[in-house]
C-alpha cells in the first residue's frame, strides 16, 4: 500500500476525485465519501454476523493441537493444571508456570500420568526478569512455544481502603502486567513462524464492579483491554497466523479463589466446565468468550439502563465476593497488628495450592 492511500485512508490527503473538484464543492463531496463509508461499512458488518452466525449454528472448524508447545502460567493447580491435562490429551508439549513448587511437580506427575509431556519451571510472576530468563529457558531446553495461555491470578478480597498497598501491588503484577512480560518474551517467534496463539483468562469481574474486589475487578478490566488491543494491533500490521482469545468466566468453584463467594440467581461455574470451554476456544480460534454464554445478552444492558439498576442487580447478584467463613475466630489485636505489617505476610506468588493466609480467619489473598 502507498503512502498516499494509506494517508487517504486515515483522512490526512484528499481523494483522487476530491482533487479535481472546484474548492467550493469539496465538502459536499466529503460529506458524499462519508455516507458511502458508511453505507460500506454497514455491508460488510451484514456480512460478518452472517458468517459468524453460519459458524454458531453449523460449528466451528477445531484445529489440531498435536505437537505445539503451551506455555500454562499457574499451572501448578486450580484452573491452570485442568488446562494442561486436556492439552496433553490433546497431543500438546505442556510447560507450566508457577512459584508453587510443589503444585507443579503434582500437576507434572498427573500429566506424564496420562501419558503427556510435560515440564515444570519455578517462576515469579512478579518479577520481569525472572519471566523472561525463564521464558529464554524454556525455548533453549523445549522449543519454539506457540500456545500461550496466561492464567495465573490473585485476589485480595477486601473493601479498597482495608487492603495493604503491597496485596494491591501483587494483584496488578500477577494478573495483568506479567502478561506484558510473558507476551513480550513469546511473540516474536509466534511472528515469525506466523503461527501462534495468546489467551488471556480474565474474568465477568474485567466488566462489571464488585464490592471487595476493586483491585481484581481493576486487574481484569485491564486484561480485557490488553486482549482487545493486541487483538487490533496485529491485524493492523497484517499478522494473520498469530490469534488472541479472551476468557471471561464468572466464579468458579475449586480453584481456591472465590470458595466461599455468596452468588444468587447464578451458581458458581464446574472447574472442569471451564477448563472444557477454555479449550474448545482455543481450538476454534475464538477471539471472546463469556462463561456462562448467556452473560453476552446481558451485557450490552449495563450500557443501557440507569445506573441503580446496575446497581441493584449486581449487589442483589453477589451479596458478597469473599465472605469471611462463619466458624473463623476473630484474630487477637497482637496477632491483627502483626499480620498489617507487610512483611509479616507471605505474598509471593503460588507460595501454596490453597487460599494463602497467614491468619486463618483473614483469607487475605487467594490465587489460582
Amino acid at each position: 500500500m502507498s503512502v498516499e492511500t494509506q494517508e487517504y485512508m486515515n483522512g490526512m490527503r484528499p481523494g483522487p476525485l476530491t482533487r479535481e473538484i472546484p474548492e467550493c464543492m469539496r465538502d459536499k463531496y466529503t460529506v458524499v465519501q462519508a455516507i458511502i463509508d458508511v453505507i460500506m461499512f454497514v455491508i460488510v458488518g451484514i456480512g460478518y454476523v452472517i458468517k459468524a452466525t453460519y459458524k454458531t449454528i453449523v460449528g466451528r472448524h477445531k484445529k489440531d493441537l498435536k505437537g505445539a508447545i503451551a506455555v500454562v502460567t499457574g499451572g501448578g493447580g486450580g484452573l491452570g493444571s485442568l488446562i494442561a491435562l486436556r492439552l496433553a490429551r490433546l497431543g500438546c508439549t505442556v510447560v507450566l508456570w508457577d512459584i508453587n513448587k510443589q503444585g507443579l511437580e503434582d500437576t507434572v506427575k498427573l500429566v506424564k500420568g496420562i501419558g503427556g509431556k510435560c515440564y515444570g519451571y519455578v517462576v515469579d510472576l512478579t518479577q520481569r526478569e525472572d519471566i523472561y530468563r525463564v521464558a529464554k529457558k524454556v525455548d533453549e531446553e523445549v522449543g519454539k512455544v506457540n500456545l500461550l495461555i496466561n492464567n495465573a491470578g490473585v485476589v485480595s478480597g477486601r473493601y479498597l481502603l482495608d487492603t495493604p498497598d503491597h496485596l494491591i501491588q501483587r494483584t496488578f503484577d500477577v494478573n495483568i502486567l506479567a502478561h506484558f512480560w510473558t507476551v513480550k518474551a513469546f511473540l516474536p517467534s509466534m511472528i515469525e513462524n506466523n503461527d501462534g496463539h495468546i489467551v488471556t483468562i480474565a474474568s465477568m469481574a474485567g466488566h462489571v464492579g464488585v464490592a471487595k474486589l476493586v483491585d481484581y475487578c481493576s486487574s481484569k478490566a485491564a486484561a480485557c483491554g490488553f486482549d482487545e488491543a493486541l487483538r487490533l494491533e496485529l491485524e493492523t500490521q497484517g499478522i494473520k497466523g498469530v490469534r488472541t482469545s479472551l476468557i471471561c468466566p464468572y466464579f468458579i468453584r475449586s480453584t481456591g479463589m472465590f470458595e466461599e463467594v455468596n452468588s444468587r440467581f447464578v451458581p458458581q461455574l464446574n472447574s472442569n466446565d471451564v477448563a472444557d470451554r477454555i479449550v474448545l476456544a482455543i481450538r476454534t480460534d475464538e477471539p471472546f468468550a463469556l462463561i456462562p454464554g448467556f452473560f453476552r445478552v446481558l451485557l450490552p444492558f449495563k450500557w443501557l439502563v440507569p445506573w441503580p439498576c446496575i446497581s441493584e442487580l449486581i449487589r442483589g447478584l453477589v451479596p458478597d465476593a469473599v465472605p469471611v467463613p462463619m466458624h473463623a475466630a476473630r484474630p487477637t489485636p497482637a496477632a491483627a497488628k502483626t499480620a498489617s505489617k507487610p512483611e509479616a505476610l507471605d505474598v509471593k506468588h503460588g507460595a501454596s495450592a490453597g487460599p494463602m493466609t497467614v491468619l486463618p480467619p483473614a483469607r487475605h489473598d487467594r490465587q489460582v
